[in-house]
């Protein structure tokens, strides 16, 4: 799912956190008549040549959900390994709403995890970088604490777990580690609290899986129990031993 929010394309409102293909802002197109690519603007580069500079292209949109209004800017850096005027995103962020809203935890989550969870969604539109060591931090702690991890290391830590999960998020946790690299950045898994480079997604999409995991281990299993207690009720006054 893309994580910029232009008319025409398909993302997840920041408002209303709705799958949707975003609509033309009108306002935004009356007061700017941007580009097909966006209200597009270049800084100078070391030598004062504007294509060596990064080119910043503004965007607005509107959902058709909740009919409010999304801002973002689009971050390019001259692309070295393509034709002289190619241009590579490196950065998509969202300016409007300043933070993306995120579903309510569940009351069973425990609070040192929904402290790191609420504030890793409160600075992702300020800094992807300090979102996701958040976010890592918690998944660790989340790991460690409701499935029992034994190792230090978050790369094994998912490793241990994955046997143990229905493939939908078998899948979904898997991918954490590819999105993030891994492989090529070991302080996500060794360090994870620390600050460091992020891939494009990255953040966002850690939370996302934490959201799967704080209802697997904690709200299914409390929702579980709560409807076996029902069904043991109902066979005691019926004189019927409870379940095993």
């Amino acid at each position: 799912m893309s994580r910029r929010y232009i008319a025409g394309e398909k993302g997840t409102c920041p408002h209303c956190r709705t799958t949707v293909r975003f609509l033309e802002h009108a306002s935004f197109v009356d007061q700017f008549t941007p580009r097909e690519d966006g209200l597009r603007f270049a800084e100078r580069g070391p030598e004062g040549d504007e294509d060596k500079g990064r080119t910043f292209a503004l965007f607005g949109a509107v959902c058709p959900e909740c009919n409010q209004s999304v801002v973002s800017v689009e971050t390019y850096e001259p692309d070295i390994f393509g034709s002289e005027d190619a241009l590579e995103l490196t950065e998509a962020r969202l300016i409007w709403p300043i933070a993306s809203a995120r579903p309510t935890l569940p009351a069973s989550v425990p609070e040192h995890l929904r402290a790191d969870y609420q504030e890793a969604a409160q600075v992702l539109g300020l800094s992807d970088k300090a979102s996701a060591a958040l976010s890592r931090r918690c998944l660790q702690s989340l790991l460690r604490e409701a499935a029992g991890t034994r190792t230090k290391d978050l790369a094994r830590q998912i490793d241990e777990v994955l046997p143990h999960l229905p493939s939908h998020l078998r899948d979904q946790l898997d991918a954490v580690r590819h999105i993030g690299n891994f492989a090529a950045h070991t302080q996500k898994s060794k360090a994870t609290g620390q600050i460091i480079d992020v891939e494009p997604g990255e953040a966002e999409w850690t939370l996302d899986v934490l959201d799967m995991l704080f209802d697997f281990y904690y709200e299914q299993p409390k929702i579980a129990k709560q409807k076996r207690d029902a069904l043991n009720k109902k066979l005691a006054e019926a004189g019927k031993p409870p379940m095993k």
